[in-house]
């Protein structure tokens, strides 16, 4: 156990460093003159004279160069002071302070409306004792904040007048923005549970509880109490998620949060309260890691440092084949229907109009056939978010059997905005559909990296992999035959979970400009184009949401219906290879399978 947590705390010193010598850099990855930047964002009026620049120059000390203000930054963080802001002249800590409780407040009001809904995503697996193939929590996951934020704005606080539209006055202003944040976070979460329940479910002891007449309420809290151990880590994440990859949302509303703030500077390179911003969403992180490891360091107990766990066995949950079958029928008669179409013919005469049977979906702001824009962008978009998505998976399961490395990695770039990276990345390398991809990258893996390292965890320690190193099985027998299987089934289908959330993290870069650019016909782009006249033709934004909700189901009804087949011909060979009645010589036999978790 000492082994496994000792590295963490190095690996987050040395990615804390590496992350804000990167955001100190900014202005010199950027290749732009941070002078200018600074005088717009003072004075937008203000010529552009030599005079005036050097005047800036002098005045911020860009002349002695990055090294030098990195290290006056760094000196006077350490008597705590985090400097005075290059726009307005004030100083950093009071607005970082500000903003960082702003977003506190969001995030707990967000992250209230996630457990709630996860509750009710997990409730029908608690009460049936099976579980379902997951489409409609995974369509959750995918709803994009943003749309959901614009569609809540306008329903809520202007068609019903409900709920204020923008600003942070009082606790009715939490509500619209916390719904936003909250319900693709709650599908998550609640997906995660109620994909780990079953197997739980059907352990023996379940059966014996209920038969002494131990009530349902208390056989759930045990059950719920045996699955979170590993899922701990991801309800932390999610809160930090909540908190710095507000951005969108924190937009919409008018909210003056840490995000927000944090993109504010990083536009106008106001190097001194990004890299406050940045340093107090860090801290953040590491605070949320430190607290889920203690959670679930006390739901395990000593189990886990006397190797005393016994993992549930693998018990896949059954799928109708039809769901993904119809789900992915739509999808590719959608986009096949529109590659047929020209995504780049602009017709300002047919803007914005219904679906008909020339438009089955209408037209855009410029009169460009959605249906067109939808199918031609399905290849980048989805092709894209597949790539990262495998190449988070393989970082994930590296990292995780260094469990230490990865906690104290994953806490630094969980706690990232996917706008800052994507704002650092494009500085270094400018904006496309590569960068946008490479600054995803990045940050996609922390999640699965956590889960992965926690399960490495469990599974080392449990009763089952003792009994077999007593047996003088050899490590890599072990590694894999039992670990890895264990470990990157439940990890995979977390992957194929999160593929639409990368896509829509996509699809925010490109909202901001660091990602595929106009006229690309890329969902995220259609997204975005659309959210402006969502109220006058909500068909242009909602064609590429369903769509974005559509994969999340199909990827998760399809992964959970091959590994419920792969699972029914691995048991029907299990009977096959011990007889008729799984017995030999007139004594049972008895086998202890692979655990899975």
């Amino acid at each position: 156990m000492r082994k496994s947590v000792g590295p963490a705390g190095p690996t987050r010193f040395i990615c804390l460093v590496a992350v804000l010598t990167v955001v100190g850099l900014l202005p010199w990855l950027s290749g732009r003159d941070p002078a200018l930047t600074v005088l717009r964002a003072r004075s937008a009026e203000q010529e552009a004279t030599p005079e005036a620049l050097a005047a800036i120059r002098d005045d911020l000390g860009l002349g002695a160069g990055p090294l030098s203000l990195l290290g006056s930054w760094a000196s006077g963080l350490l008597r705590g002071d985090l400097g005075t802001s290059w726009v307005s002249g004030t100083d950093v800590l009071p607005s970082v302070v500000s903003g960082l409780q702003v977003s506190l407040g969001l995030m707990g009001a967000a992250f209230a409306v996630a457990v709630l809904l996860a509750c009710a995503l997990v409730a029908p697996v608690l009460v049936r004792g099976r579980g379902s193939a997951g489409a409609f929590a995974a369509m959750l996951a995918a709803v994009p904040e943003f749309l959901l934020a614009t569609v809540a704005l306008l329903v809520c606080g202007v068609w019903l007048g409900w709920l204020p539209t923008a600003g942070w006055a009082g606790p009715e202003y939490l509500v619209l923005p916390a719904i936003a944040l909250g319900v693709p976070a709650g599908g998550l979460l609640g997906r995660l549970v109620a994909d780990a329940l079953p197997a739980v479910l059907d352990e023996r002891w379940v059966e014996l509880w209920r038969g002494a007449g131990v009530s349902r309420a208390r056989v759930s809290a045990a059950a719920l109490r045996r699955v979170l151990p590993p899922l701990v880590p991801q309800f932390g994440m999610a809160a930090v998620g909540l908190t710095g990859g507000a951005v969108a949302v924190e937009t919409v509303f008018a909210v003056p949060g840490i995000g927000r703030t944090a993109l504010g500077a990083a536009k106008s390179q106001d190097l001194p309260l990004l890299q406050g911003s940045v340093l107090a969403l860090l801290a953040l992180g590491l605070v949320a890691g430190a607290l889920a490891a203690l959670a679930r360091r006390r739901l395990l107990g000593p189990a886990l440092r006397d190797a005393g766990l016994s993992l549930p066995p693998a018990r896949p949950v059954r799928t109708h084949p039809a769901i993904p079958l119809v789900l992915a029928a739509v999808l590719l008669v959608t986009i096949g229907w529109g590659l047929l179409r020209d995504p780049y013919t602009v017709d300002t005469a047919s803007r914005l109009l219904p679906p008909s049977w020339g438009h089955p979906l209408g037209t855009d702001g410029l009169g460009r056939d959605v249906l067109a824009r939808l199918g031609h962008g399905a290849a980048s978009t989805v092709g894209t978010a597949a790539a990262v998505c495998a190449l988070s998976l393989l970082v994930s399961l590296a990292l995780g059997f260094l469990p230490g490395v990865a906690e104290g990695a994953a806490d630094i770039a969980n706690a990232l905005p996917p706008v800052i990276v994507g704002i650092l990345v494009a500085a270094a390398a400018g904006p496309g559909t590569g960068g946008a991809a490479l600054a995803v990258a990045l940050i996609s893996w922390p999640a699965l990296a956590a889960h992965a390292a926690a399960l490495v965890q469990e599974v080392r320690a449990s009763t089952f992999l003792t009994a077999q190193r007593a047996i003088g099985a050899s490590p890599s027998w072990i590694l894999t035959r039992h670990v890895l299987p264990s470990v990157a089934a439940p990890v995979a289908r977390h992957a194929v979970l999160r593929l639409p959330g990368i896509a829509l993290a996509l699809a925010s870069l490109g909202f901001l400009g660091l990602g595929a650019q106009p006229p690309t016909p890329e969902w995220g782009l259609l997204l975005d184009e659309s959210r402006a006249y969502v109220e006058r033709a909500p068909w242009a934004a909602l064609a590429p949401a369903v769509a974005l909700a559509l994969l999340a189901g199909l990827a998760v009804s399809g992964a959970t219906y091959a590994e419920g087949r792969r699972g029914r011909k691995t048991r029907r060979s299990a009977q096959s290879s011990k007889g008729p009645v799984g017995s030999k010589s007139g004594q049972t036999v008895v086998k202890e399978a692979p655990v899975d978790v």
